[in-house]
């Protein structure tokens, strides 16, 4: 779809990149003739993926292991990257957080858990990356990666759903502000694209969940790593000079016949919902051990 080396001496930065969405589009990069640099919170994962990532594309892949909800870490990894002669061209923010939950049972320190990685975390990065550019002068572009319930909410993730509307409002703000810098942001807000992570969190202990999200997508599968991978390249290439401020849904228009998902959690009661914390629960201590 794309010339080998549309990418050649870019540098983009792919937060959340260790793993899932964020490798997929770096991959896909990295195929084109970027270089990338993966930043993600447990240091032994990013530095492994870097070194599988550079296995096939030697030089290319760098790693950080960077916590985005501290800010003053984002700036000093920014600099550092900056100092290393790998300053970023393009930033992909991916990194998030999210699981399942009745609104009435999240507790303060819940909600942080999301909004201080997906919104302040996400406007941090963008903001260090950005003023970089702006002083600079050299323009860039991002790609920012959101959920369809922006659009029409969602039960049961409700931090998520705000925190991701935050990003979408701040793309569509900055996209205004910073258009005179020529620096470029938009979204995508991807679909069922299945990872062990999303599904551990999001359907917990639920037997098949990527056959369930194909048969009720309108074109009748779920998404894959070059339907993300292709969406963000051309978002961040030459060829999408003049696209700025949008947020485009890669679901196969699951959310116009489906809306915001989770729905089906409607119907459970507590034991439901106990069973499903205590497999979140077990899913992040497993993390928080790889660390």
């Amino acid at each position: 779809m794309f010339k080998p080396d549309l990418f050649a001496g870019a540098h983009v930065l792919v937060t959340g990149g260790g793993t899932g969405l964020g490798r997929m589009m770096a991959e896909t990069l990295l195929a084109h003739g970027a270089s990338v640099e993966i930043w993600g919170r447990r240091g032994p994962i990013v530095e492994a993926t870097a070194a599988e990532m550079n296995a096939a594309h030697p030089g290319r892949a760098h790693w950080q292991a960077v916590d985005i909800k501290d800010h003053d870490a984002v700036e000093a990894a920014v600099a550092r990257s900056i100092d290393a002669g790998r300053a970023p061209t393009a930033l992909i923010n991916n990194a998030a957080g999210n699981f399942v939950s009745r609104s009435e049972d999240l507790s303060p320190r819940a909600v942080r858990a999301i909004s201080d990685i997906v919104m302040h975390g996400t406007f941090s990065v963008t903001q260090a990356v950005g003023k970089h550019w702006i002083k600079a002068g050299t323009g860039g572009a991002v790609v920012s990666i959101v959920v369809t319930w922006v659009w029409t909410g969602a039960p049961f993730v409700v931090p998520s759903a705000m925190s991701k509307s935050a990003i979408h409002a701040m793309t569509s703000s900055l996209a205004v502000e910073w258009g005179r810098h020529g620096i470029r942001l938009n979204c995508i807000a991807p679909g069922t694209i299945p990872t062990e992570g999303m599904f551990a969190r999001l359907r917990p202990g639920e037997n098949n969940p990527t056959a369930k999200a194909a048969a009720v997508n309108p074109l009748g599968r779920v998404g894959t790593p070059d339907d993300i991978g292709n969406l963000a390249a051309f978002l961040l290439s030459p060829g999408a000079g003049w696209i700025s401020g949008q947020t485009i849904a890669l679901d196969g228009g699951n959310w116009l016949r489906n809306g915001g998902g989770f729905t089906d959690y409607l119907d459970w009661g507590d034991a439901e919902w106990d069973e499903a914390r205590a497999r979140i629960k077990a899913r992040t201590a497993a993390d928080k051990a790889q660390r």
